[in-house]
């Protein structure tokens, strides 16, 4: 009698094969309906077209037959379905053969003359251990597609955060820049030309993020400095200009204690540095300079000279060109010179009317690249 808490299914369907008569028979008779539906094969190959046939809950399977050998059946049946139940029947009372095809992949072995209890006993621990095999990795799986929906949600999260991020850079920016009316629009368009000549370089999508952060919030620290020193027409005296060169500190103590604007910080401080160490704060050269920022510098520059700016009118983009190449080695890096020289002059015209001031925000210029012929 089963009882209700048998690992048998409502109906157990049990593939019986051997090459012995009357061994399927008495497995025939023992696993009759309602509980079982068996199916009897005479040999291996018969098994092998049953179970290409139809779905089976068990196998039974005498270990050695003519042809198709028990233990090559169990193998197939594994790889066909791996959470049958297989037991194998051995006229041989040998404790070796019966660890043999435990170690093959079957559940459990019997000794011939089979007899009632141990078969339905043996069949319902096999049932029961498939079942709770199949249950952990039917839950592994589940687990593992969870884990791939949450991940999903949680990057659609942080790209709505990260997203959130620029547009409060881009803002800020905007915010710096309208502190001087005459060089609106500068922190986007040294942010683009920063970005156009990265990508060309072939840096990381960290190492672009980074900058586009650091170009954004250069100038942070300009607001800490007096407007009559910022928004000065002419020359500024000595006491004022290291009031001005103040703001590099000012910003980098600004942004370094944010724990996502860290690497741009290192951007911000060191965005006046020279290669041939006459810049400031620190006086740095050549590599000490991060890589960031003396891509920026030469930005930079290039807006400094295309931009009206209170102490003189923007001049062509020839004219900066020609200034740039002319300090390449000494305050700018002379590989960021060559990579900078080697975009076409129509790409920089085209970044400077696209973060115009009117212009609508270009929130494409951070992540798509502007096409370098």
């Amino acid at each position: 009698m089963i009882g209700k808490n048998s690992a048998f299914p409502q109906v157990t369907r049990v593939l019986a094969v051997d090459d012995e008569l009357p061994a399927l028979k008495l497995l025939f008779l023992l696993l009759c309906p309602p509980a079982f539906h068996c199916t009897l094969a005479n040999s291996g190959e018969e098994a092998l077209v049953a179970l290409q046939q139809s779905q089976f809950d068990a196998v039974i399977s005498d270990l050695t037959m003519p042809g198709i050998s028990g233990l090559e059946l169990l193998a197939e049946a594994r790889r066909r379905l791996p959470y049958v139940a297989f037991l194998v029947t051995t006229g041989v009372d040998d404790v070796e053969v019966g660890v043999k095809a435990m170690r093959a992949g079957a559940d459990d072995y019997l000794v011939k003359p089979l007899f009632d209890s141990a078969v339905l006993a043996s069949l319902e621990r096999a049932l029961q251990r498939r079942r709770l095999e199949q249950e952990v990795e039917n839950y592994r799986l589940h687990l593992e597609e969870l884990v791939v929906q949450r991940t999903g949600q949680l990057q659609a999260a942080l790209r709505v955060t990260e997203r959130s991020y620029e547009d409060t850079l881009q803002a800020l920016g905007a915010a710096i820049d309208l502190r001087d009316s005459q060089t609106a629009g500068h922190s986007r368009r040294v942010c683009a030309y920063s970005l156009t000549m990265a990508r060309a370089m072939g840096l990381s999508d960290a190492e672009l993020t980074t900058i586009t952060r650091g170009a954004y919030l250069h100038d942070i620290g300009k607001l800490g400095v007096p407007d009559g020193i910022l928004l000065k027409s002419g020359p500024l005296g000595t006491d004022e200009w290291k009031l001005m060169k103040q703001h590099v500190q000012i910003g980098f103590d600004l942004v370094k204690g944010i724990s996502f604007l860290a690497d741009a910080a290192e951007i911000v401080f060191t965005h006046h540095e020279r290669c041939d160490g006459s810049g400031y704060p620190r006086g740095l050269e050549g590599h000490e300079i991060p890589l960031g920022a003396r891509i920026f510098a030469v930005a930079d520059t290039l807006d400094a000279i295309t931009s009206d700016r209170p102490y003189h009118l923007a001049s062509p983009f020839e004219y900066a060109r020609d200034t740039i190449l002319g300090l390449s080695g000494r305050h700018f890096d002379a590989e960021v010179v060559k990579i900078f020289l080697s975009i076409h002059p129509d790409i920089w015209l085209e970044i400077a009317a696209l973060t115009s001031p009117f212009s609508p925000p270009q929130s494409t210029l951070l992540f798509d690249p502007i096409p370098i012929s």
